[in-house]
C-alpha cells in the first residue's frame, strides 16, 4: 500500500478557524429562491399589515421653552426660586413632562376615561378576545352568587390608571440640544385628539409650575405664621425676664462697678501704709522695752527732754527718778500709738471685705441681667426678621409666575405619521433577507455530505483519486454499456483520470491488487471495480474482477451470464479457476463471480487458501480488482484487504455523512490500514452547479463541455 498518500487523521481542518468571504457568498447565492421566497412571504405580511391591518395615526408636537431669567414685579426675594438651566434640571423638567401625575391631570381634563382608544374596556372585544373571555368564564365559578363583591371605587382608580398608562406610552418628550426647548409629542389615531392632548399637557405643565410655585409660597407663609408666633412669645418672655430681674435687684451698671473697684484700691493702698506704720511702732516698742542702762535707753528713745534728764545727771536720786518716770511716759505713749493703728488697720481691713463682697454680689447680677439682655435683643432680632419675611412672602402670594411659557401650540397635522408603509414594507423585505438567509446558512452549515473534493480531502485526510459523475444508465447493465458506447463521455474521461492517478500514487510500486470498498451500499464502488476494469483491460493489460461482496453477488445484475460456480469452488478446488472465470461480451476481463456458500465469507477471505489464490493470480493478471462488501456492514473488506496494494473508497456524492466516512477510516486505521485514495462518485453535474462548484474542476466542470462527449 502507498504510504505517500497518506493524510491527517480524518476531521482534521487546516482552515477550520477561517471564514471563506467567497464560500458564504456562493451559499447564499445558491439559496437565492429560497431566500427570495422568505422575502416574499415576508413582504406580503408586511402590505397586509401595512394596508389591512395597521390603524392610522396622527403626530402632533407642541414646544415649550424653559426661562430661567424671572422679571420680578417687586424686588422681593422669592420663596421658591427660578430654573437655572443646568443638563441636571434640563433632564428633571424632561421627566415632569412625562411623569404620572402630570399625565394623570390630562386624562381627567380631557375625560379620556371615556375614549375607547385608551379605555380598552370600552372598546369591542375581537374574536380572539371574546373567545377568552368565554374559556375563563367557563373555568370559573359558575354561581354568581359566590362572586366575589367588586369595590367600584377600586374599579375607577384602576381604569384611570390605565388609562394614564396608556396615554403615557403615546407621549414622547425631548430637550433640544444646547437649547431649553422641550418638543412635546403625541400619537393617537385622531389628528385633533393629538393636537388637543399636545397642547393640554403643556398648559398643565406650566399650570403646574405656577401651582406648585403657590403651594410652596402658601406653605411658607403658613410656616412663618406660626414662627413669627411662637418668636413673638418668646420675646415678650425674655423681657419680663429683664423687667423682673431689675426690679429685684439693686440697680447697677458697670460704672458703678468701676466706683467700687476705686475705692478698694484706695482702701488696699491704706491698708498696706497702715501695715508699714505699724511695723514700725511695734519694732519702736519693743526696743524700748529691751533697753536697760540709761545709755541704750537714750538711743533708743531719742527723746530731748530724756537727753536734758540726763545731762543733768543720773547721780541724784531726783534726776533717776526724772529719767525713768519720762521714759516711761515714752513706752506709754509708743504703746498708745500701737495700739492706735492696729484698730485703725483692722477697720480698713472691715471696709475692704465689705466692698469686696457689694463688688462680687454686683458683678454677678451685672453679668445675668447682660445675659438676659442679649437673649431678649436676639429673640427681638429674630423676631424682627421672620416677621419682614412673613410679610415678603405675604405679597408674593398673588404674584406667581411659571417657569415655562409655550413657544408653540400643537398644529392639527394634514395626514398619519404611522404607518409608514414604504419603510414597513423595506424593513419587512430586509427581515425577510435576513430570515431567509438564516435559514440557508443553517441548512448549509448543517450538511454533513461532501460536495467537493476539497471538502473531502480536508475532512478526510486523503487524497481524492477521482471525481466520477453520475452515469445516466437506468440499468446496471446499462453502464457499461453507456461507457463502450460514449468513450468520451465525461463519466469515461473521470474513470481513466482514476487511473491515472491510482498508477501514478506509487511510481516504485505500481498497484497491482486493488480493492474497491465504501461506507454503506448504494455508494458506486461496484461501478468503479468495474469502470476501472474496463479501462484497464483497455490499455491492453489482463485484469482479472473479482467478486469480493459474495454476500450480495451484484455482479449478476451487470453480467446475467455469469456461471453458476464462483471463488468458493474455486477455492474448495471443486472447480478449476479456468473453469469458474467468465469474459463477458464486450468486456475485456476476466470475471470471477461469487456464489452462495453456507460458508462464512470472512472466514473464506481470512484464509491462507484465499492469499495463496491471490498470490497465484499476480503472477497471471497484470491488475486484480476486488469488489468487497461496504465496511460499516460485514469486515470482508478489512479482511481482504490485507492482500491488496491499493484500497479505493468511494464515497457517494452529496449523500455520504461524515459520520459514516469517519467510522469507515476509524476501522481502517484500527486494523492498521490507510486508504490509498477517496473517489467522489455519483457527481451529479446540475446540482454541482447549483452549488456553484461547476467550474471548480475535474471531469464535471463546465469548461469541460468542447472536450466531453454528451
Amino acid at each position: 500500500m502507498n504510504e505517500a498518500a497518506q493524510k491527517p487523521q480524518p476531521g482534521f481542518d487546516a482552515d477550520e478557524d477561517t471564514i471563506d468571504i467567497g464560500a458564504l457568498i456562493g451559499t447564499l447565492w445558491r439559496g437565492k429562491w429560497l431566500i427570495a421566497l422568505v422575502s416574499a412571504c415576508s413582504l406580503s405580511l408586511a402590505i397586509y399589515y401595512a394596508y389591512f391591518v395597521a390603524v392610522p395615526t396622527y403626530t402632533s408636537t407642541a414646544v415649550v421653552i424653559l426661562q430661567t431669567k424671572q422679571d420680578n414685579i417687586v424686588d422681593l426675594p422669592s420663596v421658591a426660586a427660578g430654573l437655572s438651566g443646568g443638563a441636571v434640571e434640563v433632564n428633571t423638567e424632561v421627566e415632569v413632562l412625562q411623569s404620572r401625575g402630570l399625565i394623570k391631570k390630562v386624562v381627567e381634563r380631557l375625560n379620556l376615561v371615556e375614549d375607547p382608544e385608551f379605555n380598552g374596556r370600552l372598546r369591542e372585544p375581537s374574536f380572539v378576545g371574546s373567545s377568552i373571555s368565554s374559556i375563563r368564564a367557563l373555568l370559573s365559578s359558575s354561581d354568581p352568587a359566590a362572586a366575589p363583591e367588586v369595590d367600584q371605587e377600586f374599579v375607577k382608580n384602576r381604569t384611570l390608571e390605565n388609562v394614564t398608562a396608556a396615554l403615557r406610552g403615546r407621549i414622547s418628550v425631548s430637550n433640544v440640544r444646547q437649547s431649553l426647548v422641550f418638543n412635546i409629542t403625541v400619537e393617537t389615531q385622531s389628528p385633533v385628539k393629538s393636537a388637543k392632548i399636545a397642547d393640554t399637557l403643556a398648559e398643565t405643565y406650566i399650570l403646574n409650575q405656577i401651582e406648585v410655585k403657590f403651594a410652596t409660597t402658601e406653605q411658607a407663609t403658613e410656616w412663618l405664621s406660626n414662627r413669627v408666633s411662637e418668636l413673638q412669645v418668646q420675646l415678650e418672655t425674655a423681657e419680663k425676664k429683664v423687667s423682673d430681674f431689675t426690679a429685684q435687684t439693686q440697680l447697677v451698671s458697670i460704672e458703678g462697678l468701676q466706683a467700687l473697684e476705686r475705692q478698694i484700691k484706695d482702701l488696699r493702698d491704706r491698708i498696706s501704709n497702715a501695715e508699714l506704720s505699724q511695723a514700725t511702732l511695734q519694732t519702736n516698742l519693743d526696743e524700748l522695752n529691751g533697753a536697760q542702762t540709761p545709755e541704750e535707753k537714750l538711743e533708743v528713745a531719742n527723746d530731748a527732754a530724756l537727753t536734758r534728764i540726763a545731762n543733768g545727771g543720773l547721780s541724784s536720786a531726783a534726776n533717776k527718778t526724772a529719767f525713768d518716770m519720762r521714759f516711761q511716759t515714752i513706752i506709754n505713749r509708743a504703746q498708745i500709738d500701737s495700739t492706735r493703728i492696729t484698730q485703725q488697720l483692722s477697720a480698713l481691713r472691715q471696709s475692704e471685705t465689705e466692698l469686696t463682697a457689694q463688688l462680687e454680689g454686683q458683678g454677678q447680677d451685672l453679668i445675668a441681667l447682660q445675659q438676659l439682655t442679649r437673649e431678649s435683643e436676639a429673640t427681638r432680632l429674630l423676631y424682627e426678621y421672620f416677621l419682614t419675611r412673613l410679610k415678603e412672602t405675604s405679597a408674593q402670594e398673588g404674584i406667581q409666575k411659571a417657569d415655562s411659557r409655550i413657544l408653540s401650540n400643537a398644529v392639527v397635522p394634514g395626514g398619519p405619521s404611522a404607518p409608514r408603509k414604504s419603510r414597513i414594507m423595506f424593513l419587512a423585505m430586509i427581515l425577510g433577507a435576513m430570515i431567509g438567509s438564516g435559514i440557508v446558512l443553517l441548512r448549509e452549515f448543517r450538511t454533513s455530505t461532501f460536495r467537493t473534493a476539497a471538502d473531502l480531502e480536508r475532512h478526510a485526510g486523503y487524497t481524492v483519486l477521482g471525481q466520477i459523475p453520475l452515469i445516466p444508465a437506468l440499468k446496471r447493465m446499462d453502464t457499461l454499456k453507456y461507457l463502450s458506447d460514449k468513450p468520451t463521455s465525461a463519466a469515461a474521461e473521470a474513470i481513466r483520470n482514476l487511473r491515472t492517478s491510482l498508477m501514478l500514487s506509487n511510481l516504485d510500486k505500481k498497484p497491482q491488487v486493488i480493492v474497491s470498498t465504501s461506507s454503506i451500499p448504494g455508494e458506486g464502488k461496484t461501478t468503479v471495480s468495474l469502470a476501472l476494469a474496463k479501462f484497464l483491460s483497455g490499455m491492453g493489460k489482463s485484469v482479472l474482477l473479482l467478486e469480493g461482496d459474495i454476500r450480495r453477488r451484484t455482479l449478476n445484475e451487470y453480467f446475467p451470464t455469469l456461471p453458476h460456480t464462483g471463488i468458493a469452488s474455486v477455492l474448495n478446488r471443486e472447480v478449476d479457476f479456468a473453469d469458474a472465470i467468465h469474459r463477458p461480451k464486450g468486456f475485456e476481463a476476466d470475471v470471477l463471480a461469487g456464489e452462495k456458500t453456507n460458508v462464512n465469507a470472512a472466514d473464506i477471505f481470512s484464509s491462507e487458501t484465499f492469499k495463496t489464490f491471490i498470490a497465484e493470480m499476480r503472477k497471471q493478471y497484470d491488475f486484480i480488482i476486488i469488489d468487497t462488501p461496504p465496511v460499516l456492514v460485514v469486515p470482508d473488506a478489512r479482511i481482504i484487504a490485507q492482500s491488496a496494494d491499493a484500497i479505493l473508497f468511494s464515497v457517494k456524492w452529496d449523500s455520504t455523512s461524515k459520520a459514516l466516512l469517519d467510522e469507515s477510516l476509524r476501522l481502517f486505521h484500527n486494523s492498521n490500514q490507510r486508504i490509498t485514495g477517496l473517489i467522489l462518485g455519483q457527481i451529479d453535474e446540475k446540482g454541482m452547479k447549483k452549488y456553484g462548484y461547476g467550474g471548480a474542476g475535474g471531469a464535471y466542470a463546465a469548461y469541460g463541455k468542447g472536450y466531453y462527449e454528451t
